[in-house]
């Protein structure tokens, strides 16, 4: 059965819990082997049931709402994406000593994206801008089922001053590391930025290295929603800093259209969430490590445009 560590209250995940909670929700999908994907996030256990199907239990209560949110909300936003992005089918309920509603998707083949397949890639730059420009563009059809945009606000994590004190906490511990007054320079300088004054958009919310898939060296996947919602464009450019080079990365810029001080907000945005991975799991994970190094140096340099 499914236990809790008291260390972080995190549920303990077997396979003999998800083998019996598929078993009871989906019978039809009885007979389909489990697999255990690893390395998994660092949000869910991620199970791949038979060929064609994944099944991801959350392993925080922070995602606890995403199962729901993405099985109503994918769907209708798949046809309008240039890329490819999980296709819920199912979500299932707590039981067997698990907590929480978990999901069943349709399985998306290829490979987490790499700095080192794609940063030197404009032709990836400008994929990505695209599809940031499409998921900015969608319109849902009305319905009786239809939220408003505002609906998902409440799951978007907040603005850059809601981080402002965990930020500085991190910049004090990691200090030593990347320049304490370099990095209190980025962030207060992404703090005093004019804020998104415009309509809300919609935001990935998440868009780093690791929520990209590729196949055969080309992007073709988007995965993980768990922070979509409304609002402010610039927290889903953390992605030119996690995974493009300068060159790469003004490329992308160019083709989004983003303005100095979305971009400066960017720049905070990936400051804060490099800043949060690096201080909670660099000293126990090398390669979380060196990602998170990687966006936190590129989000001091900051080029887009210009060196700025």
């Amino acid at each position: 059965m499914a236990t809790t560590d008291s260390a972080d209250a995190r549920p303990a995940i077997g396979e003999a819990v998800v083998r019996r909670l598929v078993d009871r929700e989906f019978p039809r999908w009885a007979g389909l082997p489990l697999k255990l994907v690893d390395p998994s996030g660092s949000d869910h256990v991620i199970y791949r049931l038979g060929d064609e199907l994944s099944v991801r239990l959350p392993r925080r209560a922070g995602a606890i709402g995403q199962a729901t949110k993405e099985y109503e909300w994918l769907p209708r936003l798949a046809p309008h994406l240039p890329l490819a992005v999980p296709v819920p089918v199912g979500v299932g309920e707590p039981g067997f000593g698990y907590p929480w509603p978990w999901s069943v998707s349709r399985w998306l083949d290829g490979e987490v994206a790499t700095v080192e397949a794609l940063a030197e890639s404009s032709e990836a730059a400008v994929e990505l801008a695209e599809f940031l420009l499409a998921l900015q563009r969608f319109t849902p059809q009305a319905g009786p089922a239809e939220r408003a945009l505002d609906g998902l606000l409440d799951c978007s994590g907040g603005s850059l001053a809601d981080r402002d004190a965990a930020t500085r906490a991190a910049i004090a511990e990691a200090g030593d590391e990347f320049g304490a007054g370099a990095m209190t320079d980025v962030w207060e300088r992404a703090l005093s930025a004019p804020a998104w004054d415009r309509p809300p958009v919609w935001f990935h919310g998440d868009f780093h290295t690791g929520n990209l898939l590729t196949v055969d060296g080309r992007l073709s996947a988007v995965i993980d929603f768990g922070g979509f919602g409304s609002g402010d464009p610039a927290r889903d450019l953390m992605i030119a800093f996690t995974l493009m080079s300068a060159a790469s990365r003004a490329v992308f810029r160019e083709a989004l259209g983003v303005d100095d001080d979305t971009w400066t907000r960017g720049r905070g945005w990936a400051l804060a969430t490099g800043l949060n991975a690096y201080t909670t799991y660099a000293a126990t994970n090398p390669r979380v490590a060196a990602q998170t190094t990687r966006q936190i140096e590129a989000a001091l340099r900051g080029q887009g445009r210009h060196a700025d």
